[in-house]
């Protein structure tokens, strides 16, 4: 009976692994980490999506043990794996609530805050309003059958065993900067508005002393704020489409393959 235990071996670990990476895929997904989202479905989801990619999924070796300290090595780096491409998903959303916050802060909506259910914690209004277009925006889209099926492609470019080369890990970590100069490039235009009103109010305040600068500046900038938030609805989608496909091709970047966008 000795001849089936190569054999149950490399069975489990055809499912294991494949599970490791795809499990650390949705711990840090974006729409799918968040706490709101049930980690048992969480779990469930996960093991469904392993399944249906296993007939796609390349055979390992027949001597793949994953009880040796080679096997325990594969699982770390699947789960690395998994973790680098669920993060290349939260760029998406991230550099809309950095965008968020600073309109918020400079046009007085900072006060106004709530539990974020992605990240746990206290974040202006505004920032959780662009994380709900977000979010609608790329369910519609299909962004997550995307990445999914990004995540099936790279079981090709990165069988089981390998690694991420040392040049995209660069890379990556380069471009995670690009988040904040994304948010600064979508707030820029609220940031220029709100120095020209603060600019008037002060000459208001030099030339009329009278004037209460705490009662009129606030309510003046929190209006100014809206119509800024409001109008830069507009270009809400450009800026959407674009950051999904930086995101994207870096992603793809990442598992060694070519893509060029594809919104």
């Amino acid at each position: 009976m000795n001849f089936l235990e190569p054999i149950t071996l490399t069975a489990v670990a055809q499912l294991v692994w494949p599970l490791c990476r795809i499990s650390s895929f949705l711990a840090v997904m974006f729409a799918v980490s968040g706490s709101s989202f049930p980690q048992m479905t969480r779990a469930l989801l996960a093991f469904s999506i392993t399944v249906c990619m296993l007939p796609n999924i390349p055979n390992l070796a027949p001597n793949s043990d994953p009880f040796t300290v080679y096997g325990i090595m594969v699982t770390i780096k699947e789960c690395l794996i998994g973790i680098c491409l669920g993060l290349c998903t939260l760029f998406i959303s991230q550099a809309f609530i950095v965008a968020g916050q600073a309109v918020a802060m400079q046009t007085g909506l900072g006060f106004a805050s709530l539990v974020d259910p992605v990240s746990g914690t206290n974040s202006p209004v505004v920032g959780q309003f662009f994380t709900v277009l977000c979010t609608l925006v790329f369910f519609s889209l299909n962004g997550h059958l995307i990445f999914f099926k990004l995540m099936l492609e790279s079981f090709t470019t990165l069988p089981m065993g390998q690694f991420i080369p040392n040049s995209s890990i660069e890379e990556f970590l380069y471009f995670s900067g690009s988040m904040f100069k994304a948010g600064l490039a979508m707030s820029i235009s609220a940031i220029c508005t709100m120095l020209v009103v603060n600019f008037t109010l002060g000459v208001m305040t030099k030339a009329a002393p009278q004037l209460n600068i705490f009662s009129l500046g606030f309510a003046v900038t929190m209006i100014v704020g809206i119509c800024v938030l409001f109008i830069s609805l507009s270009s809400f989608m450009s800026n959407f489409t674009n950051n999904f496909n930086d995101v994207f091709d870096e992603a793809c970047s990442l598992i060694g393959t070519s893509c060029n966008g594809i919104l």
